[in-house]
């Protein structure tokens, strides 16, 4: 758009009110849409095998439960919260991080997603010039967040989210928004999906052990279909030497196994939103400095 190119400081403006704001809305979407696949799996659970089901009685009748109903409350007192109580950020200041009737704790971490939001969000619209494929790899940005902590509270991947985003980008680069041609970005999603797909029956095979889940390689095809499949190196390599330090330190600190599970999701997101801003200069500052051959 043309005021964007008169006013450049526009669109890092608009994009850090937007994150703030979407950064609201992924709190919800974190926290319900995994109660809202287990509700649906213990439905095709029940309508496939009648005899499990809880018996009701005819007063009892299910409450509806989605990203939008029942209106959010607190889980103590469970009053509802009004809208001037969940303005990003602000109105966890004003309440002192606690329930307006209750005053029970309401966790940082609610206005830290909010700021994480915003920040990355300021971060992708600082540095990319404003373009559909800037405005795309914002809601790219959010995308990447709520599957980070999705996967960090339930060890889940849902396709609800990572499917839509693999389409998402093969559809960019139809269109030619994307910032690869649509040959490598659909050469990234194959790609993205059989290497993980092949270390996992690899690893199955020799230790009778699944290393990891399904959704991380619908996530891996995701970010080969967005980023194309030359980034795919660098983002296995980056998401492998981060997962193993912090998983590391996280079991050390919690004095836990190295058997126990860790989500390997988190660690991709990271890798690829980096890949996004900064995967041309690392991969061509490897091949200057590292390898001695120009790129």
């Amino acid at each position: 758009m043309a005021v964007f190119d008169y006013y450049p400081w526009l669109f890092p403006l608009f994009a850090t009110l937007f994150g703030l704001l979407v950064g609201s809305f992924l709190n919800v979407v974190i926290y319900r849409l995994p109660i809202m696949m287990e509700k649906e799996w213990k439905k095709d659970c029940i309508d496939c095998f009648p005899d499990l089901a809880p018996k009701k009685t005819s007063e009892e009748k299910e409450e509806t439960f989605n990203l939008s109903v029942p209106r959010s409350r607190c889980p103590k007192c469970q009053t509802q919260i009004k809208f001037y109580d969940n303005i990003p950020v602000i109105s966890w200041l004003l309440l002192k991080g606690k329930c307006r009737q209750c005053s029970n704790p309401i966790s940082f971490r609610y206005p830290a997603i909010e700021l994480l939001s915003g920040a990355m969000c300021f971060a992708v619209s600082y540095l990319l010039p404003f373009s559909y494929f800037a405005v795309a790899a914002v809601l790219f940005t959010l995308v990447l967040i709520a599957l980070t902590f999705i996967d960090i509270d339930t060890m889940l991947l849902p396709d609800q989210i990572t499917l839509p985003l693999l389409w998402s980008g093969l559809y960019l680069a139809l269109v030619g928004w994307s910032s690869v041609s649509l040959v490598d970005s659909v050469v990234g999603a194959m790609a993205g999906y059989l290497i993980l797909w092949s270390i996992y029956w690899g690893f199955k095979l020799l230790t009778g052990k699944e290393g990891m889940g399904y959704g991380d390689f619908k996530l891996l095809a995701a970010l080969g279909a967005w980023l194309g499949w030359q980034q795919l190196p660098l983002i296995i390599l980056l998401s492998s030497v981060v997962g193993a330090i912090i998983g590391v330190i996280m079991l050390t600190a919690q004095k836990k196994g190295f058997d126990k599970a860790i989500p390997f999701g988190p660690y991709l997101a990271i890798a690829g939103w980096v890949c996004l801003l900064w995967g041309q200069n690392i991969s061509q500052w490897y091949f200057n400095h590292i390898l001695g051959l120009p790129l």
